[in-house]
């Protein structure tokens, strides 16, 4: 019996692709069908993804910038373009931790590049992607990897990073309004706890490891292949009548009071 892959005849445009949450999205996209343009700061791990994923019959192009660049934000939907002749999903995923201390010694510069990194980059990929969906005509679906810290909890050290997740939240919403006539889905994907680079940056021993995972009802951290099946379904055709959504895929910390 043939199964047919939920991305079959789709590109999806995933940024922050080179390593945890976003390039088990990649994987995944590709081994469902998806064209991917695959883009992110460090240009080898990128290619070597991009390699890997055509070595297993995938197609994917890959892109290294920045995306608090305006010109690589619009660079990653023209190769998109060029390459596959469209986009149909753009995952931003792209963003960082930024500085964990007492709100009231970040400096403005490290409050800046928080939201630039977050936030406004979320805002440029929208700006560029969307256009191109418009004009197509066959609509889209648009994700931001949000969090749950700043939606659904709170902890101390980290105001700048639940302020730009947060914020997502608000430019996801609007854009579901905005666009939804044209059939332009826009959700927010907000993760909980899950063992990436980043997250060995918030708790960087093991008694802290330890914590964050006791504080999700399901006593663990995520896979980031678990986040990528989360993700996954915001692309597809599953969720034809989903948007405005801020989809927790938390493990239950959202709810653990233990």
């Amino acid at each position: 019996m043939l199964t047919t892959k939920s991305l079959n005849g789709k590109t999806a445009l995933i940024t922050g692709a080179s390593s945890g949450i976003g390039r088990a999205m990649a994987r995944l996209f590709a081994a469902e069908g998806a064209k991917l343009v695959l883009g992110a700061r460090r240009g080898a791990l990128l290619a070597e993804l991009a390699e890997e994923i055509q070595a297993e019959g995938g197609q994917a192009v890959a892109l290294a910038g920045d995306v608090t660049d305006e010109a690589y934000a619009a660079a990653l939907v023209d190769q998109a373009c060029s390459s596959f002749g469209g986009l149909d999903i753009a995952v931003n995923n792209a963003g960082t931790m930024g500085p964990i201390s007492p709100t009231h010694e970040l400096t403005l510069a490290e409050w800046q590049d928080t939201q630039t990194t977050n936030l406004t980059s979320a805002f440029l990929g929208a700006k560029h992607q969307l256009p191109v969906m418009v004009e197509q005509g066959r609509g889209g679906s648009l994700i931001f990897v949000s969090s749950f810290v700043g939606y659904t909890a709170a902890m101390p050290g980290v105001a700048a990073y639940a302020t730009s997740k947060a914020g997502m939240i608000g430019l996801m919403k609007s854009l579901a309004v905005e666009y939804g006539e044209q059939n332009i889905r826009v959700n927010a994907l907000l993760p909980g706890g899950t063992a990436t680079d980043m997250a060995d940056i918030m708790a960087n021993t093991p008694e802290m490891q330890d914590f964050v995972a006791r504080i999700h009802a399901l006593k663990r951290l995520a896979k980031p292949e678990e986040q990528a099946r989360a993700a996954l379904f915001l692309a597809s055709d599953a969720a034809s009548f989903v948007t405005g959504s801020a989809m927790l895929c938390d493990g239950g910390v959202s709810i653990s009071k233990t």
